[in-house]
């Protein structure tokens, strides 16, 4: 059965910004050697987390790109940004306000602590809910 986990952001280091968060969900793929989407909202916010996953820890080395070229099938991290099409992975950490599409065993859905996310995240539930889905929320 898929799951989808929702993590509710709530920490302030998180709330300053949400994709500290999302760098952190990508180390632990990473570690676990699992191959990993991140569905972007658009393309400053691909931008922005390529940027993020070289900065945010000088101990950790995670190796990411952009998607859209002959390398994605090597890479451990694609950031995905909308309008670029690439095959499915197991793991997919979502940005956007739609469910994520395609064949996955797990989602990650961020949800940033403004209302208006949070309204935006109980429709996302609800259609998971509805597809089958395990679903789980961690307050972060």
């Amino acid at each position: 059965m898929p799951q989808a986990d929702f993590y509710l952001i709530d920490k302030p280091r998180f709330r300053e910004q949400p994709l500290l968060l999302v760098c952190e969900l990508a180390r632990k793929a990473f570690v676990a050697q699992q191959p990993t989407l991140i569905l972007a909202r658009d393309a400053d916010q691909a931008e922005a987390l390529d940027e993020l996953l070289w900065a945010f820890d000088e101990e950790a080395f995670i190796p990411h790109q952009l998607a859209g070229d002959e390398d994605d099938a090597h890479t451990a991290v694609l950031i995905v940004p909308p309008g670029v099409d690439t095959p499915d992975r197991s793991l997919v950490v979502n940005l956007r306000a739609a469910c994520a599409p395609g064949r996955y065993e797990r989602v990650l859905e961020v949800v940033a602590a403004e209302p208006s996310e949070r309204e935006g995240s109980r429709g996302r539930w609800r259609e998971y809910h509805q597809r089958g889905f395990q679903l789980r929320k961690l307050d972060i």
